[in-house]
This record gives structure tokens, C-alpha cells and sequence, in this order.
């Protein structure tokens, strides 16, 4: 029974980042085949899948607070939950500034900077469904590097996109609008490296 209540947690972490990458596979679908007359329909779908991350969570927090004894600490339980959402949630943040900002047409490296929040989302989906194993894992590490990788080219590519920004587009508007809706693509793969700096600091604890 304590190994299916164990599992039951390490599968939950699975289902939440499954949220993560609906909604990144969404936004990417939003930004290559750009509509504006379906942007509020749009941005609702990605909120059900926002609410819906949120209702997991929560049920998490209340199987916690109902159990004793958990596979690792209470508080990396409480971290991972809450920066798995906070993945969710700030792709729910880029959607919104698309619509906020009214933008009429999506830029070439925003919609490359959308394929690498894909990248992220789907490299820590794997590291999530091997971290049940983190004590024997052979591969886990390697999947931690490999979303650090997805985070630097990230930085790399905002860098370059908001120079690009600045030097070509002649709108101040557009220059605010876009800049900070770059910063947000760009946290998202921050808020994936911070999910797998979690999955680090457990597996730190129980070497």
C-alpha cells in the first residue's frame, strides 16, 4: 500500500506537467496559424487547461494533508506541485499579452521562442515520469541537462530577439508590447529549469 501511495505522487507530478505541455502545444498552434478573431476564444481553452492544472494541484495538497508518511519530504512535494504549475500558468501569461496587446500578427522568433517553451515542456514531461526511479536512475541526470540545455538556447534566443526588437521595429508601442511578451516566453523555460532544479535538490537529499 505505501509503494501505490508513493506512485500515486509521482504520477500526479506526470499529470500536472501533462497541463504544461497541452497548454505550450496550444500556444504554439495559437502563434503559427495566427487568428485574430479567435484569440478569446483561444485564450479561454488554455485557461480550462490552467484551471484544470489548479484542480490537480489542489487535490494533491489534500491527499498531503491527509497522509503521514510520503515517498520524499512534504515540503518537495509542496515545490514540485507548485512549480509544475508555475509552468502552466506563466504560458497562460504569455496567451494573455497576445491578447492584451492586440497584436495582429505573430514575429518569426516569438513563434521560435514558442517551439522552445515546447522543448522545455516535453523534456521535463520525461524527467517527471522517470523521477519515481531517482534513487537508480541511469538517465534522469542526463534529462535535467538536457532542459538546462532548452533554458540556455531560450535566453540565447530572447537575447537576440529583443535586439532584433529594438533595432528593426519603429512602433514604441510594439516595442513595449512585444519586449515584455518575449520576457514571459522566456520565463517559461526559466519556470521549467526551476521544476528540474526541485527534482535536483530531491535527488541530493537521498544520495
Amino acid at each position: 500500500m505505501a509503494r501505490k501511495k508513493a506512485e500515486n505522487y509521482f504520477s500526479a507530478f506526470v499529470e500536472l506537467v501533462q497541463y504544461s505541455c497541452d497548454a505550450a502545444k496550444l500556444l504554439n498552434e495559437i502563434v503559427t496559424n495566427f487568428k485574430v478573431s479567435e484569440l478569446e476564444e483561444k485564450m479561454e481553452q488554455i485557461h480550462n487547461i490552467e484551471q484544470a492544472g489548479d484542480g490537480g494541484r489542489h487535490r494533491m495538497m489534500e491527499k498531503l494533508a491527509r497522509e503521514f508518511i510520503t515517498p520524499i519530504e512534504r515540503e518537495d512535494i509542496v515545490a514540485m506541485a507548485d512549480a509544475i504549475d508555475n509552468v502552466t500558468d506563466t504560458i497562460e501569461d504569455v496567451m494573455l499579452r497576445i491578447y492584451m496587446f492586440n497584436f495582429t500578427a505573430i514575429r518569426e522568433d516569438a513563434i521560435k521562442m514558442v517551439e522552445i517553451i515546447i522543448k522545455c515542456c516535453e523534456a521535463l514531461k520525461e524527467a517527471l515520469q522517470e523521477f519515481s526511479n531517482f534513487r537508480k536512475s541511469q538517465v534522469l541526470h542526463k534529462l535535467i541537462v538536457d532542459i538546462n540545455h532548452f533554458e540556455e538556447e531560450g535566453d540565447r534566443l530572447f537575447v537576440k530577439a529583443t535586439r532584433n526588437l529594438f533595432v528593426n521595429e519603429k512602433n514604441p508601442v510594439e516595442i513595449l508590447a512585444w519586449r515584455e511578451t518575449l520576457d514571459y516566453m522566456e520565463k517559461c523555460c526559466d519556470a521549467c529549469e526551476e521544476v528540474s532544479e526541485v527534482i535536483e535538490s530531491v535527488m541530493m537529499k537521498n544520495s
